[in-house]
Order: C-alpha cells, then sequence, then structure tokens
C-alpha cells in the first residue's frame, strides 16, 4: 500500500497554531484602526502591538520565562488585552483571575496555579491585602492604576504597569514554539467544593477563534460579525477569555471598546458615542440595561448581542426585539473554551412573527463547525431528534480543555467514555437545533416525572408582573419534590400567587407543559442570588429556600 504521507520540505515553514499569529495579521492591514478605554484613552492596532512587545520585554526583565505564569486581577481593560497576547506569545501561562470569588477562593486559585508574578488593579489592592502574607508562589507585584496617585499599601510594588511599559524597550522577537503550550488558565467557579482549574493550549484558543468567526462570518445580516464591527464585551475577561471573543475581534482589526467596571450609565453611553455594534452577556446584565432610563433615549437597533451564561427568557428576548436589538443566544461552559452552538434564523426564521423568533432565538442552537455535539442517553445512545425525547449533551471538539489542573479524578470524570460531558440535559429538533431543557442536577422529579425549572421560568417571566424569576426544586413528603417559584416583582407590581399559579395552570391545560407544573409553590423576593459571573445560584437559592 502506498504511504501517502505528507513529506515536509526541509526548508518549509513549520507553522505553528500560536496566538501572535491572531495579532500580526491585523497589525498589518488595519494599523490606524482604534482600541478605546473607558472615556480615558484610545489608540491603534500599531500602538497596541508596540504595547505588547512592551509588556514582553517588561515581564522578562523581571524574571518571566517560558513555562511562568503570570496572573492578572483587572476589569475589562485594553491593559487585559495586551496580556491576553503578550504573556502566551512569550511562552507563559495567563492566570486571568476571578475577582468575584472570595480573597480564600482567590488565594487557593493563585497558589494552584503557581502564579509568579501577579499584576493587580488597584482597586483589588485591599483583597490581595488580607491574603498576601500567605501567597506562597508569588515573587513579584505589579500595580494597574487608573489614577494619577497610587494606593496606600505595604505591598512591594515592582513597579507600576505603565510605567514599566514607558521604560522597556518597543521590540520583541516573539519566538515559535509548540503549538501545544499551555496558553491559559482560569478557575471555574464550580458548585462545590474549591474552583477548578481549567487550561487551554495556543492552538486550542486558535481553533476556537477561527470557529467561531467561521460560523458568525458566514451569516448575512442578522447576528453576523464582520470587519466594519464594532466590539465591546460585557462579559468579565477573567471568564473564559471574555468568551474568546477579544481573539476574534483582534483578528478581524475591527474597533474595540474596553468599558472597564460594568456601570450602567457608562456602558450606554459607550454604546451610543462609540458606535457598539457587537457585545456578549449574560441577561442579567441586558436586564439592567434595558430597565435603566438613559436607555430609552438611545438607538439600540445597530446592536448585535450573544445572551449566554444562563437561559434567555422569552419575554427579556421580546423586550430587547422590540428596542431593535439583533439578540440570540450563546452555549457553551467553562470548560469547552467556551462556544459550542448559537441561535442564528434562517431567513424563514426571520420571517416569523415576533414570538415564534423569540422563542427560536431562546434556543440553544446548532453546532459550530468541527463542534460534534449529541444528546444522549446514560450508555452515550443518541437521543432521536424528535423535539421531545430528553438526554445529556455531550461533546467532542480541538478546542475543549484537556481536563482540570491537577485533578485527574474530576478530568476523568469530565471525559468519560471518550465525550465531554456538559451535565446539561436538552432535546434536539429535526434540524439540529438543540433546546437545553436544564441542568442535570437542576431538574426536579415530580412523583417521578421531570419538570424543567427552566421552562417554568419561562413561563412565569412573561407575567407582566415579574421583574427576575428562578424555580428550584424542594423536598415534599408525598410527591417527591416540588417547585417553588422565586419571584422579583416589578416595583409597580400587585402580581399575587393566584396570578403566578393561575398563568402555569394555562399553559399546563394546553399541554404544553408536564401537568405536574400545577403543585407550584410561590415566594415573593426582594432579589435572587446571582455567581460570581452574573449567572442565577441555584445552589444557594437551595440552601436558602429548600427547608
Amino acid at each position: 500500500m502506498p504511504d501517502h504521507t505528507i513529506a515536509r520540505t526541509p526548508s518549509a515553514y513549520d507553522f505553528q497554531l500560536l496566538i501572535k499569529n491572531l495579532l500580526l495579521c491585523p497589525v498589518v492591514d488595519a494599523p490606524e484602526q482604534e482600541i478605546v478605554y473607558r472615556n480615558t484613552l484610545r489608540y491603534t492596532y500599531r500602538g497596541l502591538h508596540e504595547r505588547v512587545k512592551r509588556l514582553a520585554n517588561a515581564l522578562t526583565s523581571l524574571g518571566i520565562k517560558r513555562g511562568d505564569t503570570v496572573a492578572v486581577m483587572d476589569y475589562d481593560s485594553h491593559r487585559y488585552l495586551e496580556c491576553f497576547f503578550a504573556v502566551p506569545m512569550i511562552g507563559a501561562v495567563l492566570h486571568t483571575i476571578n475577582v468575584r470569588l472570595s480573597p480564600e477562593q482567590i488565594l487557593y486559585t493563585i497558589d494552584h496555579a503557581e502564579d509568579d508574578i501577579l499584576l493587580v488593579n488597584a482597586e483589588f489592592v485591599p483583597i490581595l491585602e488580607q491574603i498576601r502574607g500567605r501567597i506562597d508562589t508569588v515573587k513579584r507585584y505589579v500595580l494597574l492604576n487608573d489614577e494619577a496617585t497610587p494606593p496606600a499599601t505595604t505591598i512591594p510594588f515592582a513597579g507600576e504597569y505603565e510605567a514599566m511599559l514607558q521604560s522597556s524597550l518597543p521590540e520583541f522577537d516573539f519566538a515559535d514554539f509548540d503549538e501545544n503550550t499551555r496558553a491559559t488558565t482560569f478557575y471555574s467557579t464550580g458548585t462545590t467544593g474549591m474552583p477548578k482549574g481549567v487550561y487551554f493550549s495556543h492552538r486550542q484558543l486558535v481553533l476556537h477563534t477561527m470557529g467561531a468567526l467561521g460560523v458568525l462570518g458566514s451569516i448575512r445580516g442578522h447576528g453576523c460579525f464582520h470587519r466594519q464591527d464594532v466590539y465591546m464585551p460585557i462579559t468579565p475577561m477573567f471568564h473564559v477569555h471574555a468568551w474568546g471573543l477579544p481573539y476574534a475581534a483582534t483578528m478581524l482589526g475591527v474597533k474595540q471598546v474596553y468599558p472597564g467596571r460594568y456601570v450602567p450609565d457608562l456602558l450606554l453611553e459607550l454604546i451610543e458615542k462609540e458606535g457598539v455594534t457587537f457585545s456578549h452577556c449574560v441577561p442579567t446584565i441586558l436586564h439592567m440595561l434595558l430597565k435603566h432610563p438613559h436607555a430609552q433615549r438611545i438607538d439600540l437597533s445597530k446592536w448585535k448581542l450573544i445572551i449566554g451564561g444562563a437561559a434567555m427568557s422569552r419575554a427579556l428576548c421580546l423586550d430587547a426585539m422590540k428596542r431593535g436589538i439583533d439578540v440570540f443566544t450563546g452555549y457553551g461552559m467553562s470548560e469547552t473554551c467556551p462556544l459550542l452552538t448559537l441561535s442564528h434564523l434562517t431567513p424563514e426564521m426571520l420571517a416569523l412573527p415576533p414570538e415564534e423568533q423569540a422563542a427560536i432565538r431562546c434556543r440553544t442552537g446548532s453546532s459550530l463547525p468541527l463542534v460534534d455535539l449529541k444528546v444522549v442517553d446514560v450508555a452515550l445512545n443518541e437521543q432521536p431528534r424528535d423535539n421531545v425525547t430528553p438526554g445529556e449533551i455531550v461533546v467532542r471538539a480541538p478546542w475543549l480543555t484537556q481536563g482540570y489542573l491537577k485533578d485527574n479524578k474530576a478530568s476523568e470524570r469530565l471525559w468519560e467514555g471518550g465525550w465531554l460531558h456538559t451535565g446539561d440535559v436538552a432535546v434536539r429538533d429535526e434540524r439540529g437545533y438543540v433546546r437545553i431543557t436544564d441542568r442535570s442536577k437542576d431538574i426536579i422529579k415530580v412523583a417521578g416525572e421531570w419538570v424543567s425549572s427552566l421552562e417554568l421560568e419561562d413561563i412565569i417571566a412573561h407575567h407582566p408582573g415579574v421583574s427576575e424569576v428562578a424555580v428550584i426544586g424542594t423536598a415534599d413528603e408525598k410527591w417527591g419534590e416540588r417547585p417553588l417559584a422565586l419571584v422579583v416583582p416589578r416595583p409597580d407590581s400587585r402580581v399575587t400567587e393566584k396570578d403566578i399559579s393561575h398563568l402555569v395552570k394555562e399553559y399546563a391545560d394546553r399541554g404544553l407543559v408536564n401537568k405536574q407544573v400545577v403543585l407550584l409553590k410561590v415566594r415573593f423576593v426582594d432579589a435572587i442570588d446571582k455567581t460570581t459571573v452574573g449567572k442565577v445560584s441555584k445552589v444557594t437559592l437551595r440552601e436558602k429556600y429548600s427547608v
């Protein structure tokens, strides 16, 4: 049998999929395109490239070498973008610290990741002060400061970020190395125990970028991300690299806007002033922005918005659509880099009435290129694509994490049977569109039947008197479990428990949901507990209300 293996010519370039290649072409092709930080700074891609090289020199002068770990505690900023490139480009690992974790959890992640240098925003210095005496690995600290004066602190900073860049050389030779080199580490918030370390290689991040752009650029009009867009993330850069989209935006060479700390007034001002056309966020952020008084005077009709991290209710989707926002769902998780699916609509779907469109925009969507996604039973047999039969979503793709840092047992569980297990329960229709019905741990089992908390939340959110809702299961001697709806009413609402129970019963009587939902209990609350990345924390809610 002939050998068809491609032989490499000795002099040919051995191209590695490295993060540096996402930056270099835009610098050449769009050198004068802008990068904006809040209302305080703007510079060009040419300037970005120079600052990345200066940062590489600054870090190496502090002793950082290939294989070391550089940690960052910052808001969404131009500095973070520079770290997204400079740190992995010198062969080091970027640890994006979740600043919303507790001080004890932050301490754990710093030591577990074996951070060598820590870059910290002045606003987070008080957190660092609490734990610094117990940090074992960090050798140097660098201050990130937006103010003219440094904070009062006993931390021995090796320097201030901007001053270090200015004193560093503007040239750096970024050498090639193995594309499978680890580039980033961050810690998923999880539900129990300490956060788990998730890591990705250069190859995985480059392929995720290509996969995301492949699908986002393949749609005409709706949901498209192209070179004329203006990009602003509203998802923390510490969380799954802001869904990987800063890498995609840089590769396209688009104008980028970084808002720092999320302040509703400023976010809306930047959308208007800078002409932002493409963003992504969790539902709670969209809800906050739409309800803000300033949102009523701003034209949002050019804004394309991916919603992820939690289920978007049809009520919220319809509110956004009424403002002209091209809103649609993206799905993934920390372990998947994260994008797996997007709920893009076909031209025929875009001609549907708003209610029918919203139902599709809220679905989990269809798979990205190179994503092998299945909905399976416990034996990993694929379930029928009938939009009825539920199963767990399992996936394979070239950008999925290989496991959890220093946790072989959890890594084996994650990849049991050779598929990455998401823990999400879903159905799939004949077109391949996935609809998550619940997390496996959030399904409510009433008299042996499964009741979807997400479906109940979507129904209740349709009531005009409801601002927010979360549904959990509570123990019941007769039924095993009963659903409990925790409802935040609108300030001027007179909604009652009977109103909500009646609305849910209407859906059950029409056969649209499991008849067991009529056992719903309702409780009005002032607020819904959230995780550090803005998702509803059902673990916390169960601890507080399931007794």
